[in-house]
């Protein structure tokens, strides 16, 4: 079974409100729709979600990058051959989110051509994962407020709260008050996506003291080397590498130095592949796991939940599910469900990610972009 054709779709889909964060801000999800089409019919689907001020690529040079360079070495190889996939993706540097989606619409391809749910062939550990879900910037009353509604309405006690402001004070009074109204048995972890200083981190941390909080990611710029490896060597909390550990390579620096002693997965910039190398490498080290959002969509948030599922240590804590919640529609055609806190993968050949017809030709934003043999 040979690759035929690939479809880049760009599309946009506004959200209900935006998303704020140190690193940006998003009001509308202007994703690329990535087809892989065989020749025996089969057809292997993932979403591709720009990131331009943390990865540097956008929906046109997602679209470019498939269409021009990846697509005419891609067409004629045989959807099994993942490795040779691998290294033609590998011949092209950075464009990890491009990558990331050709990848997982193969996997997609590839269960569906063997009758076999993709979660079952990464590893098949269980069948859902508990939700965490993502609060951003806001004032301290309306993040509770929005936890308290998650919680009721869906049943999820984990929660990443967005920081990295200045004035410190903003971020501390969030912390106290989630806590507060929360309570002690509800787990609250920070993200400040680079905001804060290694010294400032610092500070948050030791205010925080007493809090329980279980996670700092991306505290400050990675490549504050000798302030941010001391922070590590004293925070009390694992400080986890995200943006600054896209790769298998960059997730071997960041905890070799010291830069980092937990590491995120996100299976948007990594595909199921590199994923899995990542994961090899941190449970090798002995280092805890996160499975992170790209502020993706129900097909990006699937994605993430069968790669989550499929192995016991990215399962073992709640996975970053729930954003696309916050968007005004969806492509996919069955919903995604959160039940008592947790989503479960499609037991169905392949990743499972049937897309409406209907809503993508009503969000598409281009005149069927392909290539083919």
């Amino acid at each position: 079974m040979r690759i035929q054709r690939i479809e880049t779709i760009p599309y946009a889909i506004p959200y209900n409100h935006p998303l704020r964060f140190a690193s940006g801000e998003v009001h509308t999800a202007d994703h690329v729709l990535v087809r892989v089409h065989t020749d025996e019919g089969v057809i292997g689907t993932a979403d591709a979600p720009p990131r331009p001020y943390t990865y540097g690529e956008t929906q046109k040079s997602i679209v470019a990058i498939v269409q021009d360079i990846f697509a005419p070495q891609l067409i004629g190889l045989d959807i099994m051959d993942r490795a040779k996939i691998r290294q033609v993706l590998d011949r092209t540097i950075h464009n990890q989110v491009a990558k990331g989606a050709l990848d997982i619409a193969v996997w997609d391809a590839i269960g569906q051509a063997l009758g076999t749910p993709v979660h079952k062939l990464l590893g098949g550990f269980t069948d859902s994962m508990r939700v965490s879900h993502m609060l951003g910037f806001k004032p301290a009353q309306e993040l509770l407020d929005e936890a308290l509604r998650f919680g009721e309405q869906y049943g999820i006690t984990t929660f990443k709260l967005k920081v990295g402001r200045r004035p410190l004070a903003l971020d501390i009074e969030a912390c106290r008050v989630l806590r507060e109204g929360l309570g002690q048995d509800v787990e609250i972890y920070l993200d400040a996506n680079r905001g804060w200083t290694a010294n400032e981190a610092m500070e948050v941390l030791r205010q925080t003291e007493g809090l329980g909080l279980s996670l700092l990611e991306e505290p400050c710029d990675a490549k504050e080397a000798m302030s941010r490896r001391r922070l590590v060597e004293h925070s009390p909390i694992p400080v986890v590498a995200d943006e600054s550990a896209p790769t298998a390579g960059d997730a071997s620096r960041e905890l070799l130095s010291g830069g980092a002693n937990a590491i995120c997965i996100k299976t948007a910039r990594s595909g199921f592949t590199e994923a899995t190398e990542i994961l090899g490498l941190c449970t090798g080290l002995g280092v805890d796991v996160t499975m992170g959002n790209q502020i993706d969509t129900q097909v990006g948030s699937l994605a993430t939940v069968t790669f989550g599922a499929a192995f016991e240590a990215t399962s073992r804590r709640a996975g970053e599910l729930s954003n696309f919640l916050d968007m005004s529609d969806d492509l996919l055609a069955e919903p995604l469900q959160i039940i008592d806190g947790r989503i479960s993968v499609r037991s169905v050949p392949g990743v499972g990610a049937a897309i409406d017809e209907y809503k993508l030709a009503r969000y598409r934003q281009d005149h069927a972009l392909s290539t083919s043999n």
